[in-house]
């Protein structure tokens, strides 16, 4: 076949998306007759969407070479744009800035206006973005709408508009954000935009609206990648990202089975030929849904294959040791890194989880202090999810206050959010606290049936650690011989048999004295004793010691 004819064939199915037939027919064309820069451009991107990242390097370089030779400037400096663009997400930095510091150098010396000074501008904002200059980044992205808008080039308007709302969202105004957002996403429906700035547009808008648990908008736009993707079974690029966000999506709605599938998948597509940055949250995201299901091997494996790739691995490690039981080991793994959660997702997450281990260590006061900080954030995003976090973890330290009845309030309000947001596992965390509740309120009519509604749900989800620790809660308090006591109360009453001060006791169990007095008050009230002595005869008459 002639070349020409390959390379005809080649853009006729460039242009109808079907970017293999695309790169096949360009490939063997340029095999036996060096294409035309513009015919390069087309080659690198049918490349980059068929996964061939290499080749897509290469051939750009081609085409920006050419180019130079040819003396059309700003079409080189597109090239070295994307070329540095596309190796920024890949990870690789410093080849990325180093082609950025490239085109900006021919800009200058062209000294014309061009539609590819606003592209340049892209790089500039996200590094603002990045440093935490929310303003000044919006400021940058507004130059490049200015510039897409004098200049008709949609492309870089949907970038732009992508990058106006996620420094607005940065800057504290999520409402006003998600309005950028969706002007981004509607240049996608339009289908004026080229495929690598949907891939682009699609990750960033679904990544962004989970960051401010905007659940409907997330989840609608990632069905809409889904849909894309299928539609075009050789994309490789964004497919992994979007697996990666289904999964999520999965684990709340409580399809943890399908969620592991996804997973699995989104880390095979983004670890190959080479690793993308983007593995680390799958990775993460894997670990995650083993601790769930509690195989913790598994787990710990996984978070530490994320943190190869960058990815953090808290919260969720320090939530593995404390289903491990390692209450102390959990608790100086989430102090060691609270501090360095600055974004909004993170913070809120590591707050949820600073809380619930500082209930577990007793630290009633500092989960208090956290709980402040955690209602700011929901006050500032009005997110039914954070709404939920939030009244979920107020009712789990009221409770620890001993005050059942507000936290009662507070928890039933939390259910019926989690129940609208359809996310049975956090609902039946929240139902499990109920039933302490009521149990402390002397109404254990409620406390079975709320306690029986939660082990069911566990049971579906296959949530082993949460099976076993409200088996034995509940076998605890309802076991005519240990007069209703708890772990830690049983605890105390040993030690105190063995004759222990209040203060011993304390140093011993790594808590406040004030909070040894609250469980000896309890210990007395529980087996209506009123001396430590009675209170050890009982101990030992039930076998308790």
């Amino acid at each position: 076949m002639a070349t020409a004819e390959l390379v005809d064939l080649g853009k006729t199915a460039f242009k109808e998306q079907k970017w293999n037939d695309a790169f096949t027919h360009l490939s063997n064309a340029d095999d036996a007759q060096a294409l035309q820069p513009d015919d390069l451009e087309i080659l690198a991107i049918s490349a980059y969407l068929t996964g061939k990242f290499n080749v897509c390097n290469d051939t750009l370089t081609r085409s920006h070479n050419a180019l130079i030779k040819e003396g059309n400037i700003p079409k080189a400096v597109r090239c070295a744009f994307w070329l540095g663009f596309l190796l920024v997400n890949k990870g690789e930095s410093a080849r990325g800035g180093g082609w950025f510091g490239h085109a900006k150098k021919l800009l200058d010396q062209y000294g014309k206006d061009c539609v590819e000074q606003g592209y340049l501008l892209l790089p500039v904002a996200l590094r603002c973005l990045g440093e935490g200059d929310a303003e000044g980044s919006f400021r940058v992205f507004n130059q490049a709408l200015e510039i897409g808008n004098r200049f008709f080039e949609q492309d870089l308007l949907a970038l732009a508009h992508l990058g106006q709302g996620q420094a607005i969202i940065r800057m504290g105004e999520p409402h006003k954000g998600v309005i950028f957002l969706d002007e981004a996403m509607v240049a996608v429906d339009t289908g004026e935009l080229s495929p690598i700035v949907v891939g682009i547009i699609y990750c960033g808008v679904i990544e962004t609206c989970l960051e401010i648990f905007d659940l409907s908008r997330a989840q609608e736009w990632t069905d809409a990648l889904s849909d894309w993707c299928s539609s075009h079974p050789y994309l490789v690029p964004f497919r992994g990202q979007c697996l990666t966000r289904r999964s999520e999506i999965m684990l709340l709605h409580g399809k943890w089975t399908d969620a592991i599938k996804e997973i699995n998948h989104a880390i095979d597509l983004l670890s190959k030929p080479t690793a993308e940055p983007a593995v680390g949250a799958a990775f993460y995201q894997l670990g995650e849904l083993y601790r769930l299901q509690g195989d913790f091997k598994k787990a710990e494996q996984a978070y530490s294959e994320g943190n190869k790739y960058g990815k953090n691995p808290q919260p969720g490690l320090a939530l593995l040791r404390l289903a491990q039981g390692q209450v102390e080991r959990a608790k100086s793994s989430i102090n060691n890194t609270f501090a360095s959660a600055k974004k909004i997702k993170n913070k809120s997450d590591m707050l949820f989880a600073f809380i619930e281990i500082m209930l577990a260590a007793e630290d009633v006061g500092t989960a208090r202090s956290s709980l402040n900080e955690l209602k700011k954030i929901v006050k500032d995003h009005e997110a039914p999810l954070l709404n939920a976090v939030a009244l979920q973890a107020e009712g789990a330290i009221l409770l620890a206050e001993e005050d059942p009845k507000s936290a009662l309030e507070k928890l039933r309000n939390a259910r019926k959010t989690w129940d609208e947001l359809k996310a049975p596992y956090e609902a039946a965390k929240t139902r499990e606290l109920i039933a302490k509740a009521s149990h402390a309120m002397g109404d254990k009519d409620t406390a079975e049936l709320e306690y029986e509604a939660a082990k069911w749900t566990f049971q579906q989800l296959k949530a082993t650690p949460d099976l076993t620790r409200i088996d034995k809660y509940f076998n605890l308090k309802t076991s005519p011989t240990t007069g209703g006591l708890t772990d830690r109360e049983k605890q105390v009453i040993q030690l105190i048999a063995d004759g222990k001060s209040n203060k011993t006791i304390a140093e011993e169990l790594f808590i406040s004295e004030r909070t040894v007095e609250r469980h000896v008050s309890n210990i007395f009230g529980k087996l209506d004793v009123s001396s430590r002595s009675a209170a050890t005869a009982y101990a030992y008459k039930n076998q308790l010691l």
